[in-house]
This record gives C-alpha cells, structure tokens and sequence, in this order.
C-alpha cells in the first residue's frame, strides 16, 4: 500500500507479508482496505500477525474473508495518532461449511 492503509491491493498468495503505507490513523479508529486475493474464499480463514514495524500491541488486525476480495480491517487501540508502516505475516487457512 503505497499511499493510504485504506488503499486496495492485490495479493494473491497462501501466505505472506502485506507492509501498510505509513499515513496517519487516529486514536481509537479502524481503517478498511479492499483485498482481492484470488485464493481466498469466503469459508476460509486469514490468520494475521503484526511482525515488525510500528508499535507492536498497538493494533488490532482482521480479515474478513471473501471472494475473490476480502477486507482488512486495521484498528489503532492507542489515545494517540499513529503514523506507521506496519508489516503483516498472514496464511490462509482453508475452510468449508456444512
């Protein structure tokens, strides 16, 4: 995400790394970006960590799993604004209803 963490992307992989621009996100707000990944469906399930980059604890990291886009919801826990390019390690997990 070059420009804004609210950005679309594209990344279609198992598993990975996604880096978030570095632009600010206010105290106690979530941001939504458009992922399309080609190899996630709706049943699966997205792990995803804060490896490194920003202040570790500081978020709260989702995917909600669709297809072929999900989203990833970003939330700054903290009273402050935060100007941070975060990296997420992240693995699909494959997953059916019945």
């Amino acid at each position: 995400q070059a420009t804004s963490k609210a950005t679309a992307f594209t990344l279609s992989k198992m598993c990975g790394q996604i880096t978030t621009a570095a632009d600010a996100l206010a105290a106690n707000t979530i941001v939504s970006a458009t992922w399309t990944n080609s190899l996630i469906a709706a049943t699966d399930v997205v792990i995803i960590n804060h490896k490194s980059g920003g202040t570790l604890g500081a978020y709260t990291i989702n995917v909600a799993c669709g297809s072929p886009t999900s989203t990833l919801y970003i939330r700054n826990n903290t009273s402050g604004s935060l100007s941070e390019a975060l990296v997420l390690n992240f693995v699909v997990i494959k997953g059916v209803t019945s």
